[in-house]
């Protein structure tokens, strides 16, 4: 979008006006705030599956099951990411989400919980891209696991061929071998470990934190009228330098 979308003919009132109008919408922030709180009862709510199967996963700190990956605590986050054995960097939208993971990761743990990321790529794969991107957070390898499988974020080739795969709680197309989400599980007392909650598609957004932040500003996320609205975001390592000002002129930018 460019800034004439958003600025030409845009409502300009008294201060007073200003204000009525924000209560107006603070009214509606608070039902959407309440309706948040009811959800997020509701989803505490669900039912729990047990896991069965006894998943293993490759660690820096050597082969690790999906219990020991709770290191002490009684609940467990992943964040399915998005990068498969061969690749040479991560999804980017993957990466968006996962650029906010070491900042939370302190307060997470105090609420005993500990977060994850897994990915089918060996796990050398995943170190070197690890390292490039400078993140902290623990990071595994399902590479020969049913995991990624299992919890429908990876698709064999049998199934892309079909054109449709499960995904989304939906059988529906999807471009790729590797899929996004973010799946939480509880381990209770007698080690036994459940299936809490599951989320896919644009309910990942749960981990970009930046996106609300721009939810917030006139532009908001100024992304295009494309079926992929994330085309924009880069690696962080990838973006183009932003040397422009809000005083900048097109010229001046472009000069």
């Amino acid at each position: 979008m460019t800034e004439t979308n958003h600025a030409a003919n845009h409502p300009v009132v008294s201060s007073d006006q200003w204000l009525a109008e924000r209560k107006a919408l603070l009214a509606r922030e608070k039902e959407l705030m309440h309706l948040h709180d009811q959800i997020a009862r509701e989803r505490r709510a669900l039912p729990w599956e047990r896991v069965e199967k006894n998943y293993v996963f490759d660690t820096p700190a050597g082969k690790r099951t999906l219990a020991e990956l709770f290191e002490g605590r009684r609940q467990l986050m992943v964040q399915h990411f998005m990068l498969g054995p061969g690749w040479e960097q991560g999804c980017q939208s993957c990466s968006f989400m996962a650029d906010h993971t070491d900042g939370m990761n302190v307060h997470l743990a105090h609420r005993d919980i500990t977060m994850v990321a897994v990915s089918r790529a060996p796990l050398a794969e995943i170190a070197r891209f690890r390292e490039r991107m400078g993140w902290q957070f623990k990071w595994v390898s399902a590479n020969g696991s049913d995991f990624n499988h299992d919890f429908h974020v990876s698709f064999t080739p049998e199934e892309q061929a079909t054109g449709k795969v499960y995904y989304n709680y939906a059988v529906q197309p999807f471009p790729q071998e590797e899929a996004p989400g973010v799946s939480v599980f509880y381990k209770d007392d007698a080690g036994e470990v459940f299936h809490t909650y599951s989320t896919f598609g644009r309910g990942v957004e749960v981990m970009m934190g930046a996106y609300y932040m721009m939810d917030l500003t006139p532009k908001g996320r100024d992304e295009r009228e494309v079926p992929y609205k994330m085309e924009w975001v880069r690696h962080h390592d990838r973006y183009e330098p932003q040397a422009k000002t809000a005083g900048d002129s097109c010229c001046s930018a472009h000069g």
